[in-house]
């Protein structure tokens, strides 16, 4: 067989980061009876703040059929899904809001479950073609593990939500022994546990800087899930957990890598010396005492064996360091329907990033990766997408300049890597 028959003509794209949702009243029949007078005073005061949520095109949240019908236009065939609209009793979307106090609590889990029930029934309208995310709270651990095991049982693929947890939360940290039941669940039952940017911050008020402390601020307070569960000692413990860390970009990686490699090697380092000779005993010493006994391997080390990117709409300067994150981490995403997602323009986008780049190299990020950790079958996805995916000869094509009126940032001009 020559290469240019083992080489499809169109790539099979599976889009890490896409959302979705009920429209708010069709939550009503996934909550349990007794919280139903209580979701009819909430729903019946309760204006959404999101204009998206607002518009005609909303219902690409709900719709199942316009929803498929979209994505193939756009040459997707397969879809990672996050929550997108506001469950009920929450004050907006759950991915932002922080974790409910004791108060809270009650109503606020039963929305979740709510959403993953219909997040459940939304996946069984298009067998094979979507992994549905589901979502927990960490106030009750017991409870969240028993809403995994019942979510997985349902279908849900996707694999769990993490909430974030920002400093004052009424929860113990991430890296806390608390969540071993939690993490031995995901292990068990090879359900990836999922935390999506734009969580994790704190209360940051109304000030006119606000929003520009939150565009600086925002995907570091997501990116500590990883260095929270890496010294944590969580992968030791359960060495068949997955963490994707999705919509906070990519070039972050290897630099965040090495410093928590150097962190790592310095604690530790300084510990030991101490133990084994005391009177090299360090101020610094303190800081890594017992660190490597709860870590085993190291950061870079846990990354090549637990943990991947959603690097949705991945920009063309973040694709020279593809290696150096792992060509077998990066999972592409679209963030399909939001207003920065690369609909209807994805080929497009798959230029700006991957023109020139060999296919075997492009076709992992654009699809492979996502469908290995995601459970798809690629097989029967590379059937659909011979009808619709993007062309490979089209994405091989440099893109001279963005289509009029694209909105995503895959598009931006310029760009950096960032610090975090």
């Amino acid at each position: 067989m020559t290469h240019a028959q083992e080489q499809p003509e169109r790539y099979t794209v599976v889009s890490a980061d896409c959302h979705a949702g009920a429209d708010l009243l069709d939550y009503r029949p996934y909550l349990a009876s007794r919280h139903h007078d209580a979701f009819d005073a909430w729903a019946a005061t309760y204006v959404n703040p999101f204009a998206d949520l607002q518009a005609p095109e909303a219902d690409r949240n709900w719709d199942s059929a316009r929803r498929l019908a979209e994505l193939e236009q756009d040459g997707i065939v397969a879809e990672v899904v996050f929550p997108n609209t506001v469950p009920p009793f929450y004050p907006s979307t759950s991915l932002t809001a922080a974790q409910p106090t004791a108060e809270e609590y009650e109503l606020r889990w039963a929305g979740l479950q709510a959403h993953n029930r219909w997040m459940a029934d939304f996946c069984g309208l298009a067998p094979g073609r979507r992994a549905g995310t589901f979502q927990i709270l960490l106030n009750d651990v017991g409870a969240a593990v028993a809403e995994v095991r019942r979510c997985h049982a349902a279908g849900l693929t996707g694999g769990v939500v993490l909430p974030g947890v920002p400093p004052g939360s009424p929860v113990p940290e991430l890296y806390s022994r608390t969540y071993d039941p939690l993490w031995a669940a995901c292990a068990e039952l090879d359900l990836p546990v999922n935390h999506h940017g734009g969580s994790a911050g704190p209360e940051l008020g109304d000030e006119p800087a606000a929003r520009a402390v939150f565009m600086v601020e925002t995907t570091w307070f997501s990116h500590r899930a990883l260095w929270h569960l890496i010294f944590g000692g969580a992968f030791r413990r359960h060495p068949g957990l997955t963490l994707v860390l999705t919509e906070q970009g990519s070039g972050w990686i290897p630099g965040v890598l090495d410093m928590l490699d150097y962190y790592h090697r310095r604690l530790v380092g300084a510990a030991t010396r101490a133990a084994t000779a005391p009177g090299a005993r360090t101020a610094e010493s303190k800081f890594g005492a017992g660190l490597a006994e709860a870590m085993g391997d190291g950061p870079r080390t846990v990354w090549e064996r637990n943990c991947y990117v959603g690097a949705s709409f991945m920009r063309a300067h973040e694709v020279p360091l593809r290696e150096r994150i792992g060509l077998d981490k990066i999972m592409w995403g679209s963030d399909f329907p939001h207003d920065e997602g690369t609909w209807p323009y994805t080929t497009e986008a798959l230029r700006t990033a991957y023109a020139g780049l060999p296919y075997p190299e492009v076709a992992a990020m654009v699809g492979g990766n996502a469908a290995r950790v995601y459970g798809f079958d690629l097989p029967a996805l590379d059937a659909l997408a011979a009808k619709v995916g993007p062309l490979v000869s089209d994405v091989a094509r440099p893109l001279a300049a963005p289509p009029p009126g694209a909105t995503s940032p895959a598009f931006a001009s310029g760009g950096s890597v960032r610090v975090w």
